[in-house]
């Protein structure tokens, strides 16, 4: 198959174009780099994979057949929310309804990389996709929380009024090899301040938790979610709660670590309790993550240590 995907040369994007050109399709991706990077999908670079810089909140045209439209285009943490807002809101309204036209069009399957952050700061817990959300949608993280619900409802409204075949997948907290180390988010945030012998800042008192998902096991869920006949938004996490406390300890130990940990005022908004119910992951995909945080961090640090040497800060 012909597959496009959106944000491609992002970290999630890049790691689905590695997937899809293994599995023997041919790729397009589509990404302006104002988060991603060319360095992502140099070595993909031959006759079966192409790459745009392109702004897909912009007319999207794509020469040729096409059976796959992935929208994977999106800022993706707190600091990027901060710098980019208004393109964050742009690629989740009209990103998205570029990316459902072009696969309108192409008679295509489409796929939405949605959040977790739909849920906002969950009342209910562990969430399931049944939970509407508690969102505050005027605070500095609404810009990312409703650009994905938006994309949500765009997503559907176009499955129900034009039968075009989607997808919505939910993705809770992931981590891996070619994420930014300084794009705020927990993973490399800890993991940069840990290799350096820095303290390690920890929001709060530590006790708000998250669930990390290495990125094959996420990749290996989207996939399969590709595969099934299923319309409705699925939580793709892993259900394996911790707290921030917790998580700051396990990298420390990990990396040997001799970083003392401190604390920082909690950001507005950070929501408290973050846990995937998967249920209609494992019922409908036959889907659950099957690589713990202890061996999924063993194969990130490496990409961390490479990272900080590169920058001369090791």
């Amino acid at each position: 198959m012909r597959a496009v995907v959106t944000g491609g040369a992002g970290f999630l994007g890049s790691h689905l174009c590695d997937r899809l050109i293994r599995d023997g399709h041919d790729v397009v991706c589509l990404d302006n780099l104002i988060t991603g990077n060319p360095d992502n999908v140099s070595h993909l670079m031959d006759k079966k994979f192409m790459f745009f810089n392109y702004d897909v909140t912009n007319y999207l045209f794509i020469d040729g057949k096409v059976d796959l439209v992935l929208h994977f285009a999106s800022p993706a943490s707190p600091i990027d929310y901060i710098n980019y807002p208004i393109q964050t809101l742009k690629v989740g309204s009209l990103g998205t309804h570029k990316a459902l036209g072009l696969a309108r069009a192409k008679g295509a399957k489409f796929i939405l990389a949605s959040t977790s952050e739909v849920y906002g700061d969950p009342l209910e817990h562990p969430q399931k996709e049944t939970y509407w959300g508690n969102v505050n949608p005027i605070g500095p993280r609404g810009v990312y929380d409703e650009a994905k619900r938006f994309a949500e409802a765009m997503t559907m409204a176009y499955h129900r009024s034009h039968g075009l075949d989607t997808r919505v997948v939910r993705i809770f907290n992931t981590y891996g090899p070619r994420m930014r180390v300084n794009d705020g988010r927990v993973v490399p945030a800890f993991c940069s301040q840990a290799l350096l012998g820095e303290p390690i800042t920890v929001f709060g008192d530590g006790s708000q938790t998250r669930c990390f998902t290495f990125v094959d096991d996420l990749v290996d869920g989207i996939i399969k979610l590709l595969e099934a006949d299923y319309h409705d938004p699925v939580n793709i996490g892993n259900p394996r709660e911790m707290s921030m406390l917790e998580y700051a300890r396990l990298i420390i130990n990990i990396t040997g670590s001799k970083s003392e940990i401190i604390y920082s005022d909690i950001p507005v908004d950070d929501p408290k309790k973050r846990m995937p119910d998967i249920s209609v992951a494992k019922k409908v995909l036959g889907w659950q993550p099957r690589t713990s945080v202890e061996e999924g961090m063993k194969k990130t640090l490496p990409f961390f240590e490479e990272t900080l040497r590169k920058q001369g800060r090791l």
